[in-house]
């Protein structure tokens, strides 16, 4: 790690879906990363080998980076955040004989100029207090002008634009969810979602009818919260809309028309009269059920009788 020296650090970072999402933990271990990378190319010799590190490179440890990250962080806190910025490309890190090497992803991108300044202000370590002053503040001036006109060319998208009112629409749907979610910029939101209507191609229309299914989806609720994550998920979310949507092949087939008496309106009709014919058919099956079972109750008496009386009296 260079000695010395002040690295960029833009206030749009505070809108970063990186930031936001990250711990107090994980931005201090962050800021301590960007702190600690080379601002320019550096080689030493350690134990008679040779090595060197690119800006944005640093070789270090674990334990290092928890030592200048401060007070409550841990080896874990900082092997999780390395995971986590790893995973979503903020950095590359690789195990290496000499420590872990952690390369800052577009460093050259957001930290170009400083090895300028750098040599500008070594070069003139000697010269007189109002002088050093006086430079510094041509150079911050330089770097404000700088931004105004990064700003300044920066999109801003109106009120009623179609890309603000599907951005304030997705803030309104994760707000529904989670009433505490903190309020994005909604310029930033607005600027991803004209990037799928005219980068990905997508028609506002099916834009907003994917924003309404992804906050309906029980899993896709707690992880679509931004327009830029809309945006990354939307094909694997089509394709599962289009899933869930297409009905299945077996349920058609197994599919009949319920009967008329399964509708919770049915009214039975009205029994028929019985003709002539059948009642005198009924009172002839009646009468022979009967004499029947008269038959069987008298048989059974005279057999009970039978046996009493075969019995030797005791008497």
């Amino acid at each position: 790690m260079a000695d010395g020296g002040w690295i960029k650090l833009y206030r749009v970072l505070l809108d970063d879906d990186l930031w936001i999402d990250c711990t107090p933990v994980q931005k201090a271990v962050m800021i301590t990363l960007l702190l600690m990378a080379n601002h320019k190319e550096r080689k030493w010799i350690w134990q008679g080998k040779k090595f060197s590190a690119k800006p944005g490179q640093l070789v270090t440890s674990l334990e290092s980076i928890k030592g200048k990250a401060g007070k409550g962080v841990s080896i874990r806190a900082v092997r999780t955040s390395l995971t986590k910025f790893e995973n979503v490309g903020f950095l590359t890190n690789q195990s290496t004989n000499s420590g872990r090497l952690v390369t800052i992803t577009n460093w050259a991108k957001y930290q170009e100029g400083i090895e300028e300044s750098t040599n500008e202000l070594t070069g003139n370590r000697q010269a007189t207090d109002k002088q050093a002053t006086t430079n510094k503040n041509v150079k911050n001036d330089k770097n404000e002008k700088k931004r105004n006109s990064q700003h300044s060319r920066k999109r801003e998208y109106a009120d009623d634009s179609p890309e603000m009112i599907e951005a304030v629409y997705l803030w309104e749907k994760i707000k529904g969810n989670n009433p505490e979610h903190r309020k994005p910029n909604m310029q930033s939101w607005a600027d991803d979602i004209r990037k799928m209507n005219q980068l990905d191609h997508r028609p506002f229309e099916k834009i907003h009818k994917m924003i309404d299914w992804s906050q309906q989806d029980d899993f896709w609720s707690t992880n679509i919260l931004s327009a830029s994550k809309l945006r990354s998920k939307y094909d694997t979310m089509a394709a599962q809309a289009n899933r869930n949507w297409r009905p299945h092949k077996s349920f058609q087939q197994l599919k009949t028309k319920q009967p008329a008496w399964a509708d919770p309106n049915y009214v039975a009709p009205a029994p028929k009269a019985a003709s002539p014919e059948l009642l005198a058919s009924l009172a002839e099956k009646r009468a022979r059920f009967a004499a029947e079972q008269e038959a069987i109750e008298s048989k059974k008496g005279n057999d009970d009788y039978g046996k009493v009386s075969s019995q030797p009296s005791n008497l």
